[in-house]
């Protein structure tokens, strides 16, 4: 894998996965793509309630799973986990349903990958899903009020959309900039958002 565009942040090296997917083949593909992409794959599942257990046992920092498994579906355990871990989950599926879909985002799921895929689709999926795991946890450490936290997100989502158009940042560098100017102006994400808002958006919602 030396194409340039498969290269990898030295942050994702530290970032520990557990990989659920019920067909072995597959799953060693998946193995195979993260290791050479600098994750460590920590637990190897081939059913749901396997996956939940090795959850429980490494607390991963990432969760790749398929959403059709035997014993236990992918989207029920993702439920279980999310239920007891911070962890980001990417779900895996053959099938493009739009149920389906919702029925992983609702249960907590960062991105999805629709089988078959490369490691062109996979590793992308697996960092917006880290990224976005990320940023909900700063958000969460900042802020202990829930309405405020949602109204937090809708302003940072606005000030990162507004970065990304104006500066062409990706995603996870809109959210970085907003992060480290909220650190080293000692203000809050918030605070910080509403500036670019203000700034770079003219004051629009």
């Amino acid at each position: 894998m030396s194409n340039e565009s498969m290269s990898t942040p030295a942050s994702t090296t530290s970032r520990r996965v557990v990989v659920a997917e019920d067909e072995t083949l597959i799953r060693l593909d998946i193995v195979e793509t993260l290791t050479e992409a600098g994750y460590e794959v920590v637990g190897e599942a081939s059913d749901g309630e396997e996956a939940v257990r090795l959850v429980d046992e490494l607390e991963p920092d990432l969760c790749v799973m398929d959403v059709k498994m035997p014993v236990m579906d992918g989207i029920t355990a993702a439920e279980r986990i999310l239920d007891k871990h911070s962890v980001a989950v990417v779900m895996l599926t053959a099938f493009s349903q739009t149920d389906l879909v919702e029925r992983a985002s609702a249960a907590g799921a960062m991105a999805y990958v629709v089988k078959p895929f490369t490691p062109a689709d996979l590793i992308p999926a697996v960092e917006i899903a880290a990224s976005r795991h990320e940023e909900l946890q700063s958000l969460e450490n900042e802020i202990a009020d829930l309405q405020e936290r949602f109204e937090t997100r809708k302003r940072v989502d606005r000030a990162k959309g507004l970065l990304m158009e104006k500066t062409g940042q990706t995603e996870p560098e809109a959210f970085r900039w907003l992060q480290k100017t909220s650190m080293n102006r000692r203000l809050t994400m918030r605070e910080v958002a509403d500036a670019v808002i203000e700034q770079v958006g003219g004051g629009k919602e």
